[in-house]
């Protein structure tokens, strides 16, 4: 125990003086810190981030404008902080974008923007604004000070007027989800069928390996499409359609490493002990091969975040109006020729980052696990 220990810390050790690793492991931390906070973090906290504002669509990073907050005629429930944190509240405000605007006795009169060079004047209440029972005065002081704000738009709005910071963060839950998933999926998939094939060998490990090939004959993506499709479009089903389609790669690297530690002296001191085939295989060969798990775990996280904005992008993954980074591509991918090509490459860097990141962390993983290099 001693001895494991001894090694864990020195492979520690060695990933830390990994500054890619390291690296990559920051990253992937801020953002799994981003994607659990992301309704606190983001400046749009209704649920999916999908507050639209069609007047001021498609505008460029750093976009400002001041909003007018109509309060709604129908009360929205408050929820607790645990609703809140998993998904998000509904807005009880409609928000109007303005240029000026003036009190006229109870009413307030605006310049309602509708673009860069044309306005709409618009007359409003104050008792449209301002709910609660107050006198003329009060109320202008409310609307002054609470219903008229600038909102700032750090990385510009879609094609429905949506915050693109907003989306993006909220979106990030939608690729580690995917990632965790499916790396779960194909790792207790692909560690069954690689160990049983390497540990018995002979008809079980021909089966193994046939079924190996047939899966691996397919085109990753084709596959991923026919076990969406039979499945259907969703959240969850994109999810096991990319878990379904990774393990292969899992079970071939598991397969491999058996074989080579079925014969060596500990396993063969189990059976003479009389250890059942699951007690040797879980308890003793399982924990010596957890290094490229971990490694291979790494890997499939990264390809399953690319798939998944793939068939995000392709339309069978994601559906609007949740937010996901390869949908907020396609929603965008126009603009790349037009005047705002920052919102398609946004959510396109965003997963360049994080896809790297993993790519890093799994190359210092196999480098500090690598127990030639250990001495």
């Amino acid at each position: 125990m001693a001895r494991s220990t001894s090694f864990s810390q020195q492979a520690w050790k060695r990933l830390k003086r990994n500054k890619g690793a390291m690296a990559g492991m920051i990253v992937i931390g801020l953002t799994l810190f981003a994607g659990i906070f992301a309704y606190f973090l983001s400046p749009d906290h209704t649920p999916y981030a999908n507050g639209m504002v069609l007047e001021i669509s498609g505008q460029k990073p750093g976009f400002s404008i001041q909003m007018l907050s109509l309060e709604k005629r129908q009360p929205v429930a408050r929820r607790g902080w645990f609703h809140y944190l998993i998904y998000g509240q509904e807005s009880n405000v409609t928000l109007v974008p303005v240029k000026r605007w003036q009190f006229k006795g109870d009413s307030i009169r605006v310049e309602k923007y509708v673009d860069e060079e044309t306005t709409l004047a618009e007359t409003y209440a104050l008792s449209e604004v301002v709910s609660a029972s107050a006198s003329a005065k009060d109320a202008q002081f409310l609307v002054e000070h609470e219903h008229l704000r600038t909102h700032h738009y750090w990385l510009g709005t879609d094609k429905f007027g949506r915050d693109i910071l907003s989306r993006l963060l909220v979106g990030t839950r939608v690729s580690l989800s995917v990632g965790c998933i499916a790396v779960l999926i194909s790792l207790t998939i692909g560690i069954f069928l690689g160990a049983i094939a390497g540990y018995f060998r002979g008809a079980v490990d021909e089966a193994v390996m046939w079924l190996i090939n047939v899966i691996w004959s397919v085109p990753t993506l084709l596959l991923v499409f026919a076990i969406s499709l039979a499945l259907g479009k969703g959240f969850w089903q994109v999810f096991i359609a990319v878990g379904l389609t990774m393990w292969v790669s899992v079970a071939r690297i598991i397969r491999g490493q058996v074989l080579g530690l079925r014969e060596l002296q500990f396993v063969e001191a189990t059976r003479a002990l009389g250890y059942g085939h699951v007690r040797t295989i879980v308890k003793h060969i399982l924990p010596n091969i957890m290094g490229p798990v971990m490694v291979v775990a790494a890997s499939n996280f990264a390809t399953a975040i690319v798939i998944e904005a793939g068939l995000s992008f392709l339309g069978v993954g994601v559906q609007p109006p949740q937010p996901s980074w390869g949908l907020m591509i396609k929603e965008n991918y126009n603009f790349i020729i037009t005047h705002n090509p920052l919102l398609a490459l946004a959510p396109g860097i965003a997963i360049m980052l994080l896809v790297l990141a993993f790519n890093l962390l799994g190359n210092g993983l196999r480098d500090a696990m690598d127990i030639k290099g250990k001495i």
